[in-house]
């Protein structure tokens, strides 16, 4: 068996959410946007896929680093084929990404899980069948009845515990361009709002500005533990693991790290070995795969550490219910004006439907568990 194809479909969809100056997400008027649909198949007729940014997997980055060291090899051999490509990124110049090895190892899974007729969460680990989902928000804003308050947070809150049966919550702070952001006053007055609103027994969470000073994430750390939140991540710079390292002694708050640092699986290494926070991060864009997110996890294991898991979708799913050592499954990124469980216009169905007492089912089926409408993505072909 070998791999035949790789190839990557770009396609219009319309979307309700526009980007900040700096890159934050919030609602917005509807408008016209683009992704991709990378797919590799193998000689037999099945095939692997995964959605993704278009230009993670540009036909150039394609064609100069994937598929000379794709096509003919074995689909089965998932860590032999992130090694070719990794080994390509030293000299790529920056044109070969961590999201695009992100790209090819989740559709290369998928495509074995498909081969293997088992869903990919039972193939890598299979450690449980439904996890907890906490609902993670998105940046705060200056929309009348949005997230534009700490009261806005806090009613927002009590709908998403109360209402929709979420069993914890995370909060992101106001970042620039938001006006008086960042105040890492204001990003304490919503997390004590929320608090207030959703009682005692709601793990909380923190993802605040990512720039503040050592001073100022102390000051909220200590805040927030006051608070007893579950933790705080990447308050500041994270090259700066020294940084890291002094905020996590100087604090009883457990500091949960590093979310985008590069260097995947052996920069994480490094801040378990050199004590730079309490909670291991590993999200499959982040480290570039499932493959070495998963050697993340094994790692913080070995150190009796949580891996808790980074962003939404059907890999990180896969990952968050395939491993012990984590404590829930990060959905989002939610606001009040958007309906986060109505598919997007290219999928059947969204990749994590949670029930009404707030846990996230992975599917029975085979490969990563995406429902992808295939009719509307060939109908809408860039």
């Amino acid at each position: 068996m070998k791999i035949e194809t790789v190839t990557a479909k770009v396609f219009r969809h319309r979307t309700g959410i526009v980007r900040d100056s700096d890159g934050h997400g919030h609602p917005g008027a509807e408008s016209q946007t683009t992704s991709a649909l990378l797919t590799i198949t193998a000689n037999t007729g099945a095939s692997g896929h995964i959605l993704t940014r278009a230009p993670d997997v540009s036909d150039a980055v394609l064609g100069r680093f994937v598929r000379p060291n794709l096509t003919g090899e074995d689909p089965l051999c998932t860590e032999r084929l992130w090694y070719k490509v990794y080994k390509w990124q030293r000299l790529s110049g920056g044109l070969l990404t961590d999201r695009t090895l992100a790209a090819i190892d989740l559709a290369l899974w998928d495509l074995k899980g498909k081969l293997a007729g088992q869903p990919v969460w039972k193939l890598i680990g299979g450690y449980r069948n439904k996890i907890p989902a906490y609902a993670s928000t998105m940046c705060g804003d200056d929309l009348p009845g949005g997230l534009a308050t700490p009261e806005d947070y806090a009613a927002f809150a009590e709908w998403c515990v109360k209402t929709r049966g979420y069993r914890a919550m995370k909060l992101h702070g106001w970042m620039p361009p938001m006006p008086g952001a960042p105040d890492p006053r204001k990003d304490y007055a919503a997390c004590a709002a929320v608090r207030e609103a959703v009682g005692p027994d709601i793990p909380l969470m923190l993802d605040p500005h990512h720039f503040y000073s050592r001073t100022d994430a102390l000051w909220l750390a200590n805040k927030l533990a006051a608070l007893d939140f579950r933790w705080m991540e990447e308050p500041m710079e994270e090259a700066s693991i020294s940084a890291y390292k002094w905020l996590t002694r100087s604090t009883t708050l457990n500091i949960l790290g590093p979310e985008t640092m590069t260097g995947k699986h052996w920069t994480r290494a490094e801040w378990v070995r050199h004590g730079a926070c309490d909670l291991i991060r590993a999200g499959v864009w982040d480290v570039g795969g499932l493959t070495p997110a998963l050697k993340v996890a094994n790692m913080a294991e070995s150190f009796h550490m949580a891996c808790e898991i980074h962003g939404t979708g059907a890999g990180n799913l896969s990952l968050a219910c395939a491993i012990p050592n984590t404590s829930f499954y990060e959905r989002g990124l939610l606001h009040p004006f958007l309906d986060y469980d109505a598919p997007a216009p290219y999928q059947n169905r969204i990749d994590d439907e949670m029930d009404a007492e707030g846990f996230v089912h992975p599917r029975a089926g085979s490969g990563l568990g995406q429902d992808i409408d295939m009719d509307y993505v060939e109908a809408n072909l860039v």
